[in-house]
């Protein structure tokens, strides 16, 4: 049995809020899948966009160069396609040119079967008084913790 691989993208839910969400296949090489599996990968940097023929890509998704490559290894930030049911295209391609919405990349995931999936959100951006106010929740919370974790001992 294989490792859990779970690469989070942590920067999306601060600087976005995230409106739907989706589950995408990613198409991979084989050496990009070997060096996924090691866990060799980074999206905190990724947005999604589609190409003049409606097809939904990742845009600078991090994979290693696989190790054990030869010369068949792959380019480390090679755009990739993502695969989605064609109503979920459709409406995800009209919002985005509607509304002015972006999607980006929450987490990638292998499932059972081994294969590579990606969640993505469609989100808006978040002014600078929208991310004062998430810092000041999560302090909030933390404080609150920590006095409610003195109170019970």
């Amino acid at each position: 049995m294989q490792a859990k691989i779970n690469i989070k993208n942590k920067k999306a839910r601060f600087e976005y809020e995230l409106l739907d969400k989706y589950t995408a296949g990613i198409v991979l090489s084989g050496t990009e899948i070997k060096s996924l599996r090691l866990g060799k990968a980074s999206i905190t940097e990724s947005f999604c966009e589609f190409n003049d023929r409606g097809e939904l890509f990742v845009i600078n998704m991090q994979i290693d160069e696989y190790s054990h490559g030869s010369h068949y290894n792959h380019k480390p930030k090679a755009e990739r396609k993502l695969l989605l049911n064609k109503r979920e295209l459709r409406k995800l391609e009209k919002e985005v040119k509607n509304s002015g919405l972006t999607i980006v990349p929450l987490n990638v995931f292998l499932t059972e079967r081994g294969l590579a999936k990606l969640n993505i959100a469609l989100a808006k951006g978040k002014k600078l008084y929208d991310k004062r106010e998430t810092i000041k929740d999560r302090d909030n919370k933390r404080d609150l913790d920590r006095i409610k974790k003195s109170f019970n001992n």
